[in-house]
């Protein structure tokens, strides 16, 4: 009979001690969850085809936020920012427009300082007209790849994107698994 209580109680710290190595486990790791995406990376989801087709509606992406810790952002950079408009929204687009520069868009092309901006990225012939305006410094002109679709610094109340605004560069699209990789 004692034997049998010794067991019982035995049994019952076991399970207390396994329901605690879950419950530390699992703290870990939420801990380990909110401190990448405070410090290393920044999680997107795409909401519309303004970027199509270098990222797709209903991709999910991460951003690097060290990408930009010790450069500056480049031309051509796909980034991860808040909204001018409205700072609660993240907004996913290519830089285009770098400090100091006239940026103009002709017949769909778009001209830097006066040189037509190559942009093998397009997969379709924008249309339009925008400008010139000239980018402020500490800030960024920014569209999306699908030109013809895209809400971005030609139609904002606040067309610039400024440098502490940038979350993250994107680097990596996580689902769906037909996506998967690199992003360029």
């Amino acid at each position: 009979m004692e034997k049998e209580k010794q067991e019982k109680k035995e049994q019952k710290t076991s399970v207390k001690r396994e329901i605690m190595e879950w419950i530390i486990v699992i703290e870990v790791a939420v801990i380990l969850a909110v401190v990448l995406n405070m410090f290393l990376i920044v999680n997107a989801v795409i909401p519309s085809a303004s970027m199509e087709t270098t990222i797709m509606t209903g991709d999910r992406i991460f951003g690097n936020r060290l990408a930009y810790l010790k450069k500056d952002p480049a031309r051509g950079d796909i980034v991860i920012f808040k909204f001018p408009d409205d700072e609660k929204q993240l907004f996913i687009k290519r830089l285009i427009g770098m400090p100091g520069e006239t940026l103009q868009m002709k017949d769909g092309v778009v001209y830097i300082d006066g040189e037509a901006l190559d942009e093998p990225y397009l997969a379709t012939i924008p249309y339009g007209d925008y400008g010139p305006i000239t980018v402020p410094e500490g800030a960024y002109f920014v569209m999306g790849d699908n030109r013809n679709n895209s809400a971005d610094s030609r139609y904002w109340n606040q067309p610039f994107v400024y440098r502490d605004k940038i979350l993250g560069k994107a680097v990596f699209c996580y689902f769906p698994a037909s996506d998967f990789g690199k992003i360029e």
